[in-house]
């Protein structure tokens, strides 16, 4: 099972609600008006959850918390994503960490899940920023998220804008600059649809290779063998002298030997030569592949 249908089943069984279900603004009322928690009821229910894996109790810690999500969410909308998308996305996050959170270690379970709601909503905004991810790295997913909040305008970074971001972030210049280009980049579909009737400049059009595809390297190839080996088998099928006189005249590296040349070695006429070369030919086509 794919996370997203994974997250729907696991709110089904808690009862819990759905962003796509129905329109955001009505999840948003009906997650706010889950009443918070207190710290004793948070720990006995998290006690509840440990020791016994009560679901209900699990469901109570999760929908007090919904709201976190929304919130957190929201900070996120500059990416382009649908608000409900990153909703749902936070809030596998948010049981994730209910999942994994101790009531012993004295930490409020707001303050546990904030870093498993973020990740997560990371993890789904790297997935669909790019067809091509920006970052795959640690820091380069950190990198990614700090230049977006710090960069003010969609305009190229200077220099010394680039310098005081890298100061701030402790990074290189180059890397400032090399994220910045990877996010300003956009998805281009290499063989788009034009509706005009104008003719497409799409990347197909330049990348495409003007070479032989391999299918027609191969055929190619292969009828080079084909012909060669015929040519040895016709040549072999000749007598000496229709040999030497087809190999002279047309199978030389050098300067082919001419037919009164030819005449005066066998001591004929170059029409005899000129006969005995077409008789020769015609034998060979006939075993030599088209």
């Amino acid at each position: 099972m794919n996370k997203e249908g994974g997250l729907h089943t696991m709110m089904q069984s808690m009862s819990l609600p759905i962003p796509a279900a129905y329109s955001l603004d009505s999840y948003i009322q009906t997650v706010n008006r889950y009443p918070m928690l207190t710290l004793e009821d948070e720990q006995r229910l998290a006690r509840a959850w440990h020791a016994n894996e009560d679901v209900d109790a699990a469901r109570q810690l999760v929908v007090s918390h919904l709201r976190v999500v929304v919130s957190v969410a929201r900070q996120y909308l500059g990416y382009g994503l649908p608000h409900a998308d990153l909703i749902q996305e936070g809030n596998v996050g948010l049981m994730k960490a209910v999942k994994r959170f101790d009531p012993e270690r004295g930490v409020r379970l707001v303050s546990f899940a904030l870093h498993w709601i973020r990740a997560e909503i990371h993890e789904f905004v790297l997935r669909n920023w790019r067809l091509v991810k920006v970052a795959t790295t640690k820091a380069q997913r950190k990198l990614f998220f700090n230049l977006r909040s710090l960069k003010q305008s969609l305009n190229a970074l200077t220099l010394n804008q680039a310098d005081a971001m890298a100061k701030e972030l402790n990074v290189s210049r180059k890397d400032v600059l090399e994220m910045e280009t990877r996010m300003s980049g956009h998805d281009v579909s290499i063989d788009p649809t034009v509706d005009d009737g104008e003719e497409s400049y799409c990347p197909l059009a330049y990348l495409a290779s003007p070479d032989e595809n391999p299918a027609q390297l191969l055929e190619r190839e292969q009828t080079e063998r084909l012909r060669h080996s015929g040519l040895a088998n016709a040549l072999k099928d000749l007598d000496d002298r229709s040999r030497h006189i087809i190999k002279a005249r047309w199978l030389t590296e050098g300067e082919s030997s001419t037919l009164h040349e030819l005449a005066a070695e066998y001591g004929v006429s170059a029409e005899r030569i000129r006969q005995i070369e077409a008789r020769a030919l015609q034998k060979m086509r006939a075993v030599i592949p088209a």
